[in-house]
């Protein structure tokens, strides 16, 4: 069975990516299309990249990255859970995804952001870098408002049936892209 990860792209206190990553795994579960876990970087605890080497060579030499890179190895796609900070994906995101490289390469991935513009500009970075990584994402993205999104800032209620609709749109999406890819990590 194909195999996604729901990633919590976020380790700050008081953080929105948790309660939208489980607002995610509640809508994939529904589908039985493939298996899908939470993925917490939280708990990962990882510093400031920290390897001697640079992560295409793959000679990690860290517990921490070692810990990382296989998670992340046993997937065949990702749904990251971003919030935009300053136009972009949070550090710690981008920081756990510099960690790594071939782990990463030839497989799928899709994107739920939020922030006051939905998220969009953290996503559009992120994007950037699955290209480096040679991660295929999908069109599809799931954005949510602060504003309209949220009670008071605070307590998550989507508005709208449309968010859940885009959600099913995008992990179609990211389960297609992630099956099809099987045969080129095959040959990698």
């Amino acid at each position: 069975m194909t195999r996604i990860a729901i990633i919590i792209g976020s380790t700050r206190p008081g953080r929105k990516a948790e309660i939208i990553a489980r607002w995610v795994l509640d809508v994939a579960r529904k589908r039985g299309d493939a298996e899908y876990e939470l993925v917490d970087i939280a708990e990962y605890n990882l510093p400031h990249l920290d390897e001697p080497m640079p992560p295409a060579m793959g000679q990690y030499s860290k517990p921490h990255t070692k810990a990382w890179a296989e998670k992340i190895d046993s997937f065949d796609g990702f749904v990251f859970v971003t919030p935009e900070y300053n136009h972009s994906t949070s550090g710690a995101l981008k920081n756990a995804i510099d960690f790594l490289f071939k782990e990463w390469n030839n497989k799928a991935a899709g994107f739920v952001s939020y922030g006051s513009a939905g998220g969009v500009r953290a996503v559009e970075h992120l994007r950037l870098v699955m290209g480096e990584l040679m991660v295929a994402d999908v069109r599809v993205q799931v954005m949510f408002s602060l504003t309209h999104d949220f009670e008071s800032y605070t307590v998550f209620k989507p508005h709208g049936p449309q968010h859940e609709k885009a959600a099913n749109t995008m992990l179609g999406q990211v389960v297609s892209w992630a099956t099809a890819l099987r045969s080129v990590r095959g040959k990698a």
